[in-house]
C-alpha cells in the first residue's frame, strides 16, 4: 500500500481554505464517486482504494492518503495531480 503526504503553504483565511477544499472535494467526488465529510477542520474522503484526510492547519494544508494496490501502481501520477490542484487553487 502506497501513501501520499503532502504539505502545502497558503495564504487564504481558514474560510477561504475551507470553501476551496469543499470546491475540490466536491468536483473530485462528482467526477470520482468518491464519499467526503468534514469532521473539524479535516475533510475526510474515500473511495475504493483510496483513504484520505485534508486537513487545514493555519497558512498549510496536509493532504495524506492511503492508496489501496491497484492505485498504488499511479502514486507519482495520482500525487502530480494533487499537488498541481493545490498550487493552481492555493498559491
Amino acid at each position: 500500500m502506497a501513501s501520499i503526504d503532502i504539505l502545502h503553504d497558503h495564504s487564504k483565511t481558514p474560510a477561504q481554505a475551507r470553501k476551496a477544499v469543499e470546491d475540490v472535494a466536491r468536483k473530485l467526488s462528482e467526477r470520482f464517486d468518491m464519499d467526503y465529510a468534514w469532521v473539524g477542520d479535516t475533510l475526510k474522503f474515500n473511495r475504493s482504494g483510496v483513504d484520505g484526510r485534508i486537513a487545514l492547519l493555519p497558512k498549510q494544508l496536509h493532504v495524506t492518503a492511503d492508496l489501496g494496490f491497484l492505485l498504488s501502481a499511479m502514486k507519482g501520477p495520482i500525487e502530480s495531480e494533487i499537488r498541481r490542484v493545490l498550487d493552481e487553487k492555493f498559491s
